[in-house]
């Protein structure tokens, strides 16, 4: 019995549909399923999210920064940003500094342990659709800069802010 559960829990690929818009939502869901299977990994390796991930490495690039400068960095709002140095902070992986007399003004700082995983943890996922996209043609990046504006134009998400 537990050779059956064993065979039937493994994961086996499936050809993509020969129908042009199916196989477009077949490699939406690669997609989904490709960030859904990074996110598990870092959470389980490195006990830590992908947006997590990406502030790390945002002061880890940059050093010592403002809420608002990391939120630019990794394009979301501040208010994301304080929830994300939030946990961050209680996981002992950065600290907040104030460094002016202003005491509103806070800068936040990678610790030594935060500096660890910065240097050991896998590069975003994001960093790897970015290399991958530096290798192709322009004509190409306009393409799919084009498809993806369509896809959400289609989903009226095209005025979402990405968070």
């Amino acid at each position: 019995m537990s050779n059956n559960l064993q065979a039937s829990t493994q994961w086996v690929p499936v050809e993509a549909p020969p129908d042009p818009v199916k196989q477009i939502i077949y490699q939406i869901r690669r997609l989904i399923q490709a960030r859904e299977l990074y996110t598990k990994e870092l959470n389980k390796k490195y006990s830590v999210t992908a947006a997590q991930l990406n502030c790390l490495l945002a002061l880890h690039e940059s050093g010592p920064l403002p809420l608002s400068h990391i939120a630019k960095l990794i394009m979301v709002k501040s208010s994301t940003v304080t929830g994300i140095i939030d946990r961050l902070e209680q996981k002992g992986l950065v600290e907040r500094v104030r460094t002016s007399r202003d005491r509103r003004v806070i800068t936040i700082q990678l610790t030594e342990a935060g500096t660890r995983l910065a240097n050991n943890a896998p590069p975003p996922i994001q960093q790897k659709i970015m290399d991958g996209l530096k290798k192709l043609p322009k004509e190409d990046i306009e393409r799919i800069v084009t498809g993806l504006n369509m896809l959400t134009t289609m989903l009226d998400v095209q005025d979402l802010e990405v968070r």
